[in-house]
């Protein structure tokens, strides 16, 4: 009875699902009927979750290996080079979801797009028209596959496919934090924002936006610490936060 009910749900799907995903697909069914996975959730370091898991598929994203892996039940089903932010424009790091699917957005973008919910910016998976990007830090925060690889992932991920990039929300741990102010996005002012609304100094949304509540939130930050008052998040700031030691 078990192999029956595999071979008809195959079988509907074998007319609806292109060749690569019903191959993911029925990879998923043969696990989950023998128990031979073992889920695990991955989280990025540190971490501000915007989306839970969800689905049988997940994407992780390693910038400093230029690697993102496809996971079926958290099984490794696919591993991809890829090309990732450079230092000034990083990749950025977090818990996200695939929220679009599109094609042919043009040549620097390839053929495919999986747009992610990055909450500051336009952030997706796609692409590319210069393939010899690929293994290095040379986009402007997406992530970029060859051509072919995209057209693949596209056919085989799901809207709503958890995306997990690791890293450190404070770019490479080896080298001081940038400074941040009014203008400046990404996942280091998410994370300064979460910290002053935890003060009770922020009230308005971590949207990893520095904007001018954020300006405000910091300079009286700055003020009941006996710091300058001047917006900027520095060093002494990124200190008295906890951020660093």
């Amino acid at each position: 009875m078990t192999w029956k009910i595999i071979f008809v749900v195959v079988a509907n799907m074998n007319r609806k699902i292109p060749h690569l995903r019903l191959r993911a697909t029925i990879a998923l069914l043969i696990l989950s009927m023998t128990g031979a996975f073992n889920v695990q959730t991955a989280y990025a370091d540190p971490s501000l979750p915007i989306v839970a898991d969800q689905g049988g598929f997940s994407i992780e994203v390693y910038p400093q290996q230029h690697r993102l892996i496809v996971r079926a039940q958290g099984q490794k089903l696919k591993t991809y080079t890829v090309a990732v932010g450079n230092p000034s424009t990083p990749t950025p790091v977090g818990e996200y979801k695939v929220v679009y699917k599109g094609k042919n957005w043009g040549p620097s973008f390839g053929p495919r797009w999986l747009g992610l919910n990055v909450p500051w910016g336009t952030y997706g998976i796609h692409g590319t028209n210069k393939p010899y990007s690929i293994g290095q830090h040379q986009s402007h925060g997406c992530i970029r596959m060859h051509n072919n690889d995209v057209i693949e992932l596209f056919e085989m991920i799901p809207l709503e496919t958890k995306v997990t990039i690791f890293g450190h929300m404070l770019g490479n741990q080896y080298q001081d934090p940038r400074n941040l102010a009014e203008g400046d996005v990404g996942g280091d002012v998410q994370l300064i924002q979460s910290r002053l609304k935890g003060g009770g100094y922020f009230q308005g949304i971590c949207n990893g936006k520095f904007l001018l509540d954020t300006t405000a939130a910091v300079k009286q930050f700055q003020r009941d610490h006996h710091l300058v008052q001047n917006g900027v998040v520095s060093i002494k700031v990124y200190e008295k936060l906890g951020l660093l030691e």
